[in-house]
């Protein structure tokens, strides 16, 4: 069974679309394209649950339509409204090439060279130009002039931080 520290969210389901099943996800990264998963991973009631991709297309730059095999309907669409879409770290692409996207550091921890661990990254807000990490009630700005190190195995991202910038 997979656990929640073994994947990230990339998006939410949203609404049925015509007869066959088809369904409009909402996505903030596109590396199950990027990957060509064969499956994505919903969570139902508290459970994440693999459902394997059957097609796919994109409607515009975050949104596609799913058609997950075995939801055939309408009505067994609407089922699926809402739920938090996720895809797992492991078959991400490594370091060394481009990563998908900030909210792939969700679950990461962070730690600031001069001040240490800050926590864990609960959330990533990218609702405005400048995406923010969210440990608690601290925001850290997701820019990558202040990354020192990434370390994908232990879920470790490494900062040199202004001065200050946690105390705001």
């Amino acid at each position: 069974m997979i656990r929640e520290a073994d994947v990230y969210k990339i998006g939410q389901i949203g609404k049925p679309h015509g007869v066959k099943g088809e369904i409009q996800f909402a996505f903030s990264d596109d590396v199950w394209d990027r990957t060509e998963a064969s499956f994505l991973f919903c969570k139902v009631d508290g459970i994440l649950v693999p459902f394997m991709l059957e097609e796919y297309r994109f409607t515009g730059d975050t949104v596609a339509l799913l058609k997950f095999h075995g939801i055939d309907s309408p009505e067994a669409a609407r089922q699926l409204g809402g739920l938090e879409v996720f895809f797992p770290y492991e078959l991400t692409p490594e370091a060394d090439e481009e990563v998908p996207s900030w909210h792939y550091f969700q679950g990461f921890q962070i730690v600031d060279e001069a001040q240490g661990s800050l926590g864990t990254i609960d959330e990533v807000d990218d609702s405005t130009t400048n995406v923010l990490f969210r440990i608690g009630d601290l925001l850290i700005p997701a820019a990558e002039d202040f990354i020192v190190s990434i370390d994908q195995d232990k879920r470790l991202l490494t900062m040199r931080l202004p001065e200050g910038l946690t105390d705001i």
